[in-house]
């Protein structure tokens, strides 16, 4: 693959050792005939040693082929976390290290999550694109708020703070982007 075709999460492989891509930075220059430059943060797989590397968008990197399974979050015990494998039941314990600000988004019995596996051991979590949570503390709410754009900061059953609009209170239901970590929508 180019590495213009890059994307946060992908799994390359640089000298024989597995790297998850965490970040990507695109540079794109001024002049004419200058090559967009990307770069890209990587963790490896497994061990959490970082590397950065520059690409121009021409350049090919080598992709690693990934088995992908559906499996459910079961619980955490201090620094691991547990998985259950959908289809066959097997579990699969993951390092708190390797799930990065992933960890927050995380229920337990979560299902819809998926796993990439690489020769049979989990090396990235899959989270689904929005996760609904509850509103624990927050700002009273504010009359006649419904009309104004305004947010104001809440804290969710996850510990996270995030901006909601005004209206909101707690004990209301929300859906949150679990890439951007910003609030989407109210559940009903």
């Amino acid at each position: 693959m180019k590495a213009s075709q890059l994307r946060k999460g992908n799994v390359i492989g640089i000298n024989g050792v597995a790297y998850r891509v965490r970040d990507i930075d695109m540079q794109t220059p001024s002049a004419r005939g200058g090559n967009t430059l990307f770069r890209v943060r990587m963790t490896s797989i497994p061990g959490g040693q970082n590397l950065e590397q520059t690409y121009k968008s021409n350049d090919v990197v080598e992709e690693l082929s990934l088995e992908r399974r559906h499996i459910t979050y079961l619980y955490t015990d201090q620094e691991t976390y547990h998985f259950m494998d959908a289809e066959n039941f097997e579990q699969y314990a993951v390092h708190v290290d390797q799930l990065e600000e992933q960890k927050d988004w995380l229920v337990e019995n979560m299902e819809g999550l998926g796993a990439l596996m690489l020769d049979g051991q989990v090396v990235a979590v899959e989270l689904p694109a929005a996760v609904e949570l509850e509103i624990v503390e927050t700002a009273p709410v504010i009359k006649g708020a419904t009309a104004t754009n305004r947010n104001k900061p809440a804290t969710l059953t996850n510990g996270r703070v995030v901006q909601v609009p005004e209206y909101m209170s707690p004990g209301d239901r929300v859906r949150i982007n679990t890439e951007t970590g910003k609030f989407m929508a109210r559940v009903r």
